[in-house]
């Protein structure tokens, strides 16, 4: 963690002290809603759900969570729209895709409801839509530094599973995972559905047609556990480099067994705790960090996977 982001923990710390002591004094019972770009089938966002919850208890505010059900952006935008209309106190929302979202979102800070943003986009994309601040994972970045473990590894071609192909920040994660490793994206990118049945075919299709290929790389929980499937059925646990995204039980299982080298956790219980707590800090106070907050990544392997797998899927 860089100096900046330190300062900016300890700063918090000392903000949500003294907050929890004065909620009590203070409290409003502000109304939030968070809008996230994930399907219904999507378990990830539990993780978040969960420190929502918890902040929106501590914090003496309530939170509505809404989301496409099937993922649809177009979809994801009329429900930024609905939300704006009911001027709520404060909105929480992933960038999931910049010009679908840029002129509903604007309508919030137009009208002069806080925005925080989480999870997908970038902070340059916060910035432009006036939030307070962004809270997530570099995804480039993110995945430039899983492409150089991999080019450490020996990998020298690899397949990216991707299950959600409409969104930006996951062709990113792709491309900093190529660069890394010096290939062009092209077709080692594979738009895999979000199917299980499907992800696992396409997979098996893909890997018969490109032998050659030593790295795989999934971008969650979606496409991971229809791979770690398929991986062990083909037994390829010693001969392909296999990383991924995010956490589930599933995963941190076979990082253990060896099935997985790393997965990158972006921290989301970082995104939705800090998300509701620092809009009732804004709200009541007018306080607010200088500066965004990267919640990732951090990378889970064998050596640390120990401390994590009994959290997985709740808070980390």
């Amino acid at each position: 963690m860089n100096l900046q982001n330190k300062l900016l923990f300890v700063m918090l710390t000392c903000l949500l002290t003294s907050a929890f002591v004065a909620t009590d004094a203070n409290a409003k019972g502000e109304r939030f809603i968070l809008i996230s770009h994930a399907p219904d089938s999507d378990p990830w966002w539990n993780t978040i759900k969960n420190a929502v919850k918890e902040a929106s208890e501590r914090m003496d505010v309530s939170v509505l969570y809404r989301n496409p059900s099937t993922g649809d952006l177009a979809d994801m935008a009329r429900i930024v729209e609905q939300a704006v209309a009911s001027n709520p106190d404060g909105i929480i929302v992933t960038i999931a895709d910049f010009d679908v979202l840029k002129n509903p979102l604007e309508k919030a800070t137009k009208k002069g409801i806080p925005l925080v943003t989480i999870n997908s986009g970038t902070h340059q994309q916060s910035q432009d839509l006036g939030a307070l601040m962004h809270i997530g994972q570099p995804e480039y970045q993110a995945g430039f530094m899983a492409g150089e473990k991999a080019k450490q590894a020996g990998v020298k071609q690899f397949v990216c599973v991707n299950h959600y192909i409409t969104n930006p920040s996951s062709v990113e994660r792709c491309q900093g995972y190529a660069d890394a490793l010096g290939v062009t994206l092209g077709g080692n990118m594979l738009d895999s559905s979000q199917d299980p049945g499907h992800i696992e075919k396409k997979v098996q299709a893909y890997l018969r047609s490109h032998p050659a290929t030593d790295g795989i790389l999934t971008l969650g929980p979606t496409s991971a556990i229809p791979v770690i499937n398929l991986v062990n059925k083909m037994r390829l646990q010693t001969q392909v480099h296999f990383s991924t995204f995010d956490l589930s039980n599933e995963i941190t299982s076979a990082i253990s067994q060896g099935t997985i080298d790393f997965a990158i956790d972006q921290q989301p219980y970082l995104q939705g705790f800090m998300a509701v707590t620092i809009l009732a800090l804004n709200i009541r106070y007018g306080i607010v960090p200088s500066n965004d907050m990267y919640s990732g990544p951090a990378f889970i392997t064998q050596k640390n996977v120990a401390q994590v797998e009994s959290l997985a899927g709740t808070v980390r």
